[in-house]
């Protein structure tokens, strides 16, 4: 009777302890998950970015807040190993969402909701842990260990495949639209030059140097005030007025940061209207240079509009998975593929916007007006051998391509600047000023 009685008891004690313990990992996880969606409402809605509203982030804002309150909600009814899913899952998205702020901590512009994102780091690590405790302590132990061990190595090559082709891309494309370049260089431009600012269509204001013309023609260089400073020296030697600037969302302008630059063709519409308006400028002598996503936001711009009458795309490749499906079907391709299609999900999801065309398509819709397609076999994102040659098969004319073998990404300029300056110099002359000789 006695035996009995202590083994219900030990039983008792047993099951006391385990209500316990889902107690506690229950608090903890929803202290971290409401850590996780303070910063998520801060970020969307209570303090947007500058020259964006509450109503721009009604996707990136609902859609992760809801999910973070479903989990926490449902959390005591779900089954150990789910549980522990769903907490390290979070717990790292609430890490990489904290990742802006300790950007901005680093850049000495710490403000508005960076103060809930750095407290979203250690809620993110808080539920990581509720996650691999729980796993330790459900983890089943009742089978033969050569079925345990098989068992484990199947979940942990599991996890590997999700973490690749699921939870990487996704952190990868919450950063690609939150953290964004944070100072204005220093101005080397060859010339005196003046500060300026314009509107985009959707109201964003945005700011940036401009060269005046001394040829009545004036190219935008593109994107920011950094990277394209040499070729705007390059241009400012020949008479050209040019004009660099910050695209949404970097420096001193405002909006929305997005590394692929989905919606920055309203920035190279605007910067083409306050050419427009310059004294110094004829309407119809407008042209664009861009590096990396500059060049594929101006073949986009260049395609919706007639303002760009010549454009040269230095390093274009693949902004989405629009474009890589354009790429050869080989097994790495393949893998390429999948992990495109979450970091393109993932982007649309945090900018609050549709991917753009497809590149080959919009090439057709330049014409008549010139492009130059400069590209690099030591690229990336497909602009060597696989994408850029289809860009221009689908151009129509005038069109030309180079293909520089020993250059770096949008390194033409460096790998062989006096064949650079003739050949982007001429094309310019052509495309801008031929029919004032």
């Amino acid at each position: 009777m006695s035996t009995a009685a202590s083994v219900f008891s030990g039983r008792e004690r047993g099951l006391a302890r385990a209500l316990a313990a889902a107690r506690s990992e229950t608090t903890l996880a929803r202290l971290g998950l409401g850590a996780i969606a303070l910063h998520v409402l801060d970020d969307s809605f209570f303090q947007p970015q500058p020259g964006t509203s509450a109503g721009d982030h009604l996707v990136s804002g609902l859609v992760p807040f809801a999910v973070l309150l479903l989990v926490a909600a449902a959390y005591p009814r779900l089954r150990p190993g789910l549980r522990a899913s769903l907490a390290a899952t979070l717990g790292l998205f609430g890490v990489v969402s904290g990742v802006e702020a300790v950007y901005y901590l680093d850049a000495g512009r710490l403000s508005g909701d960076d103060y809930t994102g750095l407290l979203a780091i250690p809620a993110g690590l808080l539920l990581v842990g509720v996650g691999a405790a729980t796993l330790w302590r459900t983890r089943r132990r009742d089978d033969s260990r050569p079925r345990r061990y098989l068992r484990r190595l199947l979940l942990l090559a599991g996890a590997a495949v999700v973490f690749v082709f699921v939870l990487f891309p996704l952190s990868l494309s919450y950063v690609f639209t939150h953290v964004a370049r944070t100072k204005v260089p220093a101005a080397n431009l060859g010339a005196r030059y003046e500060e300026v600012a314009f509107t985009t269509s959707d109201g964003l204001r945005l700011k940036g140097w401009y060269v005046p013309s001394r040829n009545g023609a004036a190219v935008v260089a593109f994107p920011g005030r950094r990277g394209p400073q040499k070729q705007a020296r390059m241009l400012v030697r020949h008479g050209f007025g040019v004009l660099l600037f910050d695209r949404r969302g970097e420096g001193e302008s405002e909006g929305d940061p997005n590394a692929f630059g989905w919606a920055m063709n309203r920035d190279l519409k605007a910067a083409a209207a306050f050419l427009q308006r310059r004294p110094d400028v004829e309407a119809n002598r407008i042209g664009g240079i861009g590096l990396s996503v500059g060049g594929e936001m101006l073949l986009q711009t260049a395609a919706e509009s007639k303002v760009f009458r010549a454009v040269v795309s230095e390093g274009a490749g693949a902004r989405s998975i629009r474009e890589n499906l354009e790429k050869p079907k080989t097994f790495g391709g393949l893998t390429e593929l999948g992990v495109s299609l979450t970091l393109t999900t993932g982007t649309a999801l945090f900018s609050n916007h549709m991917p753009p065309p497809n590149l080959k398509h919009l090439s057709a819709r330049i014409a008549p007006r010139s492009v130059f397609f400069i590209y690099s076999l030591h690229g990336t994102g497909g602009e060597e051998k696989q994408l850029n040659p289809k860009y221009y098969a689908a151009a129509g004319g005038p069109k030309q391509i180079w293909e520089i073998p020993e250059a770096s990404h949008t390194g033409g300029i460096t790998a062989r600047p006096n064949e650079y300056e003739r050949r982007v110099i001429g094309f310019f002359d052509g495309a801008l000023l031929e029919r004032r000789r």
